[in-house]
């Protein structure tokens, strides 16, 4: 197995911090990776360890202000001074047609969490095409009436402060709460997993957890807005299989109700080719939670049978 790490250049400029993960033999597929808020494309190497095992070539990024990117070009928590989501969503086109420039396999296969899960749903919007599948991971529903609030209270705060000022405020609106039905919680983050060794991980991890800036939520409240409209979901090629996958305990996904909620707005647009799996007693990371080797393999066994 051989790993790269570079820097692409994006068409205005920007570098985004790319891996690639390559098996000795021709590869049997491509699995590009899409991370989640606050945190980075480091944090998925087991994941690719498996997947190149299996003879997949795997791709990740560091989203703009995130991780590698973020460290080099921006502050933590922002992407752009304006229209970031769909940025960052051509941040994957554009890094995607680096990294498969010297390869023949098939078109590739995203697996997007969380965060990534919305970018990846944007992504599918805008050129499903070159897209052979997508698992969704940990991914949320309409926003409703709260966005919009959300999105007036961003906005002031933007004015006020700056727009790459953190934002505590939203940060523990958006959240707090999530701890709140695991009652022996060591810390803020134990919604993530039920694995504490690795919630400390990414607590101790200097580049995650970190607070969006006024900016980001503005983008990603714009962003969720975006993916939930009926005429983009059109825009979705029918039959492209897609795998929504979360725990019955994740928060941000309300314990998978969003899930189904996603669904049954992509079946009512025609897309014909949808799968929902909800893990037993699983938090929002499945791929970091106690019992991941099944995760693992059930991701696998639906890239294969497809």
């Amino acid at each position: 197995m051989a790993k790269s790490i570079y820097y692409v250049k994006m068409s205005d400029g920007h570098e985004i911090y790319t891996e690639v993960y390559k098996p000795e033999d021709s590869p049997i597929g491509h699995v590009h990776i899409l991370h989640g808020l606050a945190e980075h494309i480091g944090r998925y190497e087991e994941f690719a360890h498996i997947l190149v095992e299996k003879g997949y070539m795997v791709s990740g990024h560091d989203h703009r202000g995130h991780g590698q990117t973020g460290k080099k070009q921006s502050p933590l928590g922002f992407f752009a001074n304006k229209d970031g989501f769909e940025r960052v969503t051509e941040d994957v086109r554009e890094v995607l047609q680096a990294v498969r420039k010297d390869i023949t396999c098939e078109s590739p296969i995203l697996f997007a969490h969380s965060m990534g899960s919305f970018i990846g749903r944007r992504y599918i919007q805008k050129y499903g095409q070159s897209v052979s599948k997508i698992v969704l991971s940990g991914t949320d529903g309409p926003t409703g009436l709260t966005g919009k609030i959300g999105k007036i209270f961003a906005q002031g705060f933007a004015l006020i402060k700056g727009k790459q000022a953190e934002n505590p405020f939203l940060n523990k609106m958006t959240f707090g709460n999530f701890n709140g039905k695991f009652k022996e919680s060591q810390t803020d983050f134990d919604w993530l997993s039920s694995d504490q060794s690795e919630v400390q991980k990414y607590v101790e991890d200097p580049l995650c957890g970190f607070v969006p800036s006024n900016q980001l939520f503005i983008d990603l409240i714009n962003g969720l807005s975006i993916i939930h409209d009926n005429i983009e979901i059109e825009r979705i090629p029918k039959n492209i299989p897609i795998l929504m996958i979360a725990g019955t305990i994740d928060p941000v996904s309300r314990n998978g109700k969003k899930l189904w909620i996603v669904a049954k707005q992509y079946k009512k647009a025609g897309l014909t080719d949808i799968t929902v799996v909800l893990v037993e007693d699983k938090r929002h990371e499945l791929l970091h939670d106690i019992g991941k080797e099944d995760t693992f393999n059930l991701v696998m066994k639906w890239m294969e049978k497809k």
